[in-house]
């Protein structure tokens, strides 16, 4: 699910998974002259160390969609826009103002001049406009955040300060373009897009908070503040991402002090550490689902077929029978233990606006006689061992792709077994370490996956669509689970282009319908945030939102830009002693947003765990 934790180097899934390919570096970047590696840095300070379960798929910003991923970009790239951590409204990020033509057809953001790349140079409207116009005309430039260019017309530079972009419709995210912005200067010399991780030298030009020195794969990744960062320099003195495989090794980690944060906790892990001295389990309403997906016969935008899912998921009763097979207030209650609200819509019910249930008949409420009864009428009957067998004779054997790491689709696969067991419908639980490379190739019938969704929703909505799917077989997408319906593309097109605020809503709304509908999509559960930190590590940090937020996975870096070392609210020298932990000292610091006063926005994903 890609909830989880997302995987997706290229091609991955999601918790994404959005299966992108996965990439080799080809082409090296420039090393700033005068800058130590990290593993050559032997000076002291404060570190603050995070523990993450999910692979970096990519350091290159055009290729990344795992959670890990983008937020370690969100840390060493400014977007144009950024978003409130208190409400989540657009905010300047590279862009202090922008303003439409009448006709919302011509966009005009004025570019900050007190933004510099971490090497000194001057970031101005030109390296944005090489950005946009690099995944305009390179399809592989695209791969991770196509769908925001996809409706660019021309994008320029008149000077400096000015970037104007011009559209070919009208286009509601404008305000909320999540896409890096990279040094022209140093991106210019990359060859092939799809094969460059930017992972072979270091540090790594960003004009972000943070600037990447190093990074080993799944081992940690580095970073060190970017003491030219105009909203001010970060206060620890270096941020780590370490790899854990093992999430209880990731906990015991944490209560040794060797780690000071640790996210996506299990239940039973928050409740053994909210007993535990010197740590604070923080439980809030989280931006993720956790979902079914079924396959629904891969295929290419050529029209190709691939991959080996089980044809009878086509049929759209056996689908409608599984989902009111799966009794989501249980998977509530007994693997979440609470700690989450039961499924509905695609889009979780911290976004208010956009959430969206189905009632009256359109429901399936948990109904295993009713199953039962819809799988017959289909001509799917039990045979005398008790399996259920279509008219082909093939039976319902199903496989379910699940990751290794997350308990939580291990529970939930043993559940689904007992129900469609009694249903007359096999499943073998397919739990493997990486789910990218069956997912991207289609070789699976059902997958646990799962979104970081963002304020605005167009970006995990636009990866249902039949423009995401691979140009060809061996070709890599954007899609998430290989869905293309027409009647789903209709609805995202006019929400595209709908810039009355509570008309887009109502679309994003029927677009949801359908995809409850069609039954590719089975959202059981929105998970809370269940995360712990070291408080003799951070004295304060910032959630998003600032009332009851989450701080692993934030639109935005505010958590670990704002987080304050220990040693320095006690009075201690911020660059003392040796902090190997990490963050969070729930909603303590509250951030101070410049330029409020401007338009607001929505705006996509953090990619989504980003997918996992």
């Amino acid at each position: 699910m890609v909830t989880k934790v997302p995987p997706r180097p290229a091609p991955a899934r999601r918790a994404l998974r959005v299966l992108l390919a996965s990439g080799l570096a080809a082409t090296s970047l420039v090393v700033v002259p005068g800058t130590a590696r990290a593993e050559d840095d032997k000076s002291g300070g404060t570190t603050l160390t995070v523990a993450v379960s999910q692979s970096i798929d990519s350091l290159s910003p055009f290729l990344a969609q795992k959670l890990t991923s983008t937020s370690i970009h969100r840390l060493a790239y400014e977007y144009l826009t950024n978003y409130d951590p208190k409400d989540a409204r657009t905010v300047p990020g590279l862009a202090t103002a922008w303003t439409p033509s009448p006709d919302k057809l011509t966009w005009t953001y004025t570019i900050r001049g007190d933004s510099l790349w971490s090497d000194g140079t001057q970031a101005t409207a030109e390296d944005a406009a090489w950005t946009f116009n690099k995944m305009m005309t390179d399809p592989n430039a695209a791969t991770a955040n196509g769908s925001f260019t996809a409706n660019f017309e021309k994008v320029t530079a008149p000077d400096p300060q000015t970037l104007v972009i011009k559209l070919k419709k009208p286009q509601a995210t404008m305000t909320a373009l999540d896409v890096p912005i990279v040094p022209k200067h140093v991106w210019e010399k990359v060859g092939d897009f799809s094969k460059f991780n930017n992972d072979q030298q270091f540090p790594i030009v960003g004009n972000g908070p943070f600037v990447i020195t190093d990074y080993k794969v799944d081992q940690y990744i580095r970073l060190k503040p970017n003491r030219k960062f105009w909203r001010g320099a970060p206060k620890f003195d270096e941020l780590v991402f370490k790899y854990y495989k093992d999430g209880d090794a990731a906990v015991a980690a944490l209560q040794k002090g060797e780690v000071s944060f640790v996210p996506n906790l299990t239940p039973a892990q928050a409740d053994a550490l909210k007993t535990q001295k010197d740590i604070k389990v923080n439980d809030a309403p989280g931006r993720r689902f956790f979902a079914l997906a079924t396959n629904p016969g891969a295929r290419a935008r050529d029209g190709k077929a691939f991959g080996n899912g089980h044809k009878a998921l086509l049929d759209p009763a056996v689908r409608k029978a599984l989902f009111l097979a799966v009794d989501r207030a249980t998977l509530v209650d007994k693997v979440f233990q609470g700690h989450a609200v039961e499924g509905e819509g695609y889009i979780p019910p911290r976004f208010g606006s956009y959430f969206w249930k189905p009632d009256g008949d359109q429901e399936r409420r948990y109904d295993p006689e009713e199953a039962a009864r819809v799988l017959d009428a289909a001509g799917y009957r039990k045979n005398g061992e008790g399996k259920r067998v279509g008219k082909d004779g093939k039976a319902l054997d199903f496989r379910i792709l699940c990751h290794a790491t997350d308990p939580n689709d291990k529970a939930v696969g043993k559940y689904l077994q007992e129900w469609w067991g009694e249903l007359g419908v096999g499943l073998k639980v397919e739990c493997l370490d990486s789910v990218s490379d069956p997912w991207v190739k289609g070789d699976y019938d059902l997958a646990f996956d799962g979104w970081s969704v963002n304020p605005d929703p167009d970006y995990v909505l636009s990866i249902h669509t039949c423009g995401a799917l691979p140009a060809t077989p061996k070709d890599s997408g954007a899609t998430d689970n290989f869905i293309c319906d027409q009647e789903f593309d209709g609805l995202y097109a006019q929400q595209a282009v709908e810039y009355d605020a509570a008309k887009r809503a109502d679309l994003v709304k029927r677009m949801q319908s359908r995809l409850y509908d069609t039954g590719y999509m089975n959202v059981m559960a929105y998970p809370n945030a269940l995360e712990a930190y070291r408080t003799d590590q951070i004295a304060s940090i910032t959630t998003m939102p600032e009332a009851a937020g989450n701080l692993w996975g934030q639109d935005g870096y505010w958590s670990w830009w704002s987080a304050v070392p220990a040693a320095s609210a006690s009075g201690g020298s911020e660059s003392g002693g040796s902090s190997t932990g990490v963050i969070v000292g729930i909603g303590a610091a509250v951030v101070v947003v410049v330029g409020l006063g401007v338009v607001l926005g929505l705006r996509r994903r953090s990619t989504a765990d980003d997918r996992e």
